[in-house]
């Protein structure tokens, strides 16, 4: 199952974001790395500007680039924003809704647990972390499953994490994927509209 496997802190400190999750040296070094990193940075180019919030985006999410590519050529065809369409789509994933739901403190974390078969959809085992959510599908943790440490530990510290496209019931460990999420809801800070120029070239 093809991701991104290399190393995460030059990741955060080359987009100066913590892409995944809590990342002590970007605190330490809030610089790109490199031999280059704490020198004169030259103006970036407009195509470089595009490349870089594309490549963001790619590994805030946890995907590769053609997977990527593909997702974009359908959000073109949706009606609606396109921008706000691909961001919809990579919010729809089960993997990613299991990270909002607090089930995992991170989206690799919740790309495992659903790959090694502790996450359901509608009471069923699914285990593809690329799943595409409908409104109205039930995510949740197999019973076998709900007592990891890794599940209990990331729910107890979900810091009461509520969206409002989402309905979490702790109780019973399962969430409901309600309807596609409006882009102004989505917390991350994303250029949408640099990716749509980026591939309008």
């Amino acid at each position: 199952m093809a991701r991104y496997t290399g190393p995460t802190a030059k990741i955060a400190r080359r987009f100066s974001e913590p892409i995944f999750g809590p990342s002590k040296a970007l605190n330490k070094k809030n610089y790109p790395p490199g031999q280059h990193g704490r020198g004169r940075r030259k103006k970036q180019s407009e195509y470089a500007v595009q490349l870089m919030e594309k490549q963001k985006v790619k590994y805030l999410y946890g995907v590769l680039e053609k997977y990527f590519e593909n997702l974009f050529h359908k959000a073109a065809v949706l009606p609606g924003i396109t921008g706000d369409n691909l961001l919809g789509l990579l919010e729809s994933r089960l993997d990613n809704v299991v990270y909002r739901f607090g089930i995992a403190s991170t989206r690799r974390a919740a790309r495992q647990l659903v790959s090694h078969k502790h996450i359901t959809v509608n009471g069923e085992v699914v285990n593809i972390p690329s799943y595409k959510l409908r409104p109205g599908d039930q995510v949740g943790v197999r019973e076998k499953s709900k007592s990891l440490e890794a599940i209990t530990t990331s729910l107890t510290v979900r810091n009461s994490r509520q969206f409002s496209w989402l309905e979490w019931d702790g109780k019973d460990m399962v969430g409901k994927f309600t309807n596609m999420p409006s882009r102004e809801l989505i917390p991350e800070k994303i250029s949408e509209q640099l990716i749509v120029e980026l591939y309008s070239k």
